[in-house]
């Protein structure tokens, strides 16, 4: 649906992680920290790949010609371009689950942030929360709301380290 609709981008639904909240001391801070673990993964591998761009692509600056390429130089240009997409893959997936829309990781943190009363409410919208991300897909509104973060940490990547 989001292919013919010319989406922005596409993806597909991803199983929820069980959580045993038995496990949990302190259940709703804790959902926090379950929630918050896989968008700060993601910032942790778009740093690895911006270490290993920042150290690798100097290489292919200095080579004398780039379009005769040795097998090495081929690798390297591989490992840098991969490097990239990796930034740009795990930014924009780090900013989208941020998204304060149950049952995004952003939105369990807003639950889990929220006076009981208030995050009852935003927990009821969780089953329509794909439909509503969907919309806002193919309205081209998410465009708005995912990229003013994603430029930022993107420069933010690319510049300081």
């Amino acid at each position: 649906m989001l292919i013919v609709t010319h989406a922005p981008f596409v993806f597909g639904y991803a199983k929820p992680v069980p959580v045993n909240f038995l496990n949990l001391r302190n259940p709703k801070r804790d959902m926090i920290w379950v929630a918050a673990a896989g968008p700060a993964m993601n910032l942790a591998l778009a740093f690895v790949c911006t270490v290993i761009w920042k150290s690798l692509a100097p290489m292919l600056d200095a080579r004398p010609d780039p379009g005769a390429g040795s097998a090495a130089g081929n690798y390297v240009t591989a490992i840098v371009l991969m490097a990239q997409s990796g930034i740009l893959i795990n930014v924009v997936l780090a900013v989208f689950n941020m998204l304060p829309l149950p049952p995004l990781d952003g939105g369990r943190v807003l639950v889990g942030l929220l006076p009981r009363a208030l995050a009852v409410k935003l927990a009821r919208i969780e089953p329509f929360g794909f439909i509503i991300l969907i919309v806002l897909l193919m309205t081209h509104t998410l465009d708005y709301i995912i990229d003013p973060p994603t430029e930022f940490l993107l420069k933010l990547y690319l510049r300081a380290f």
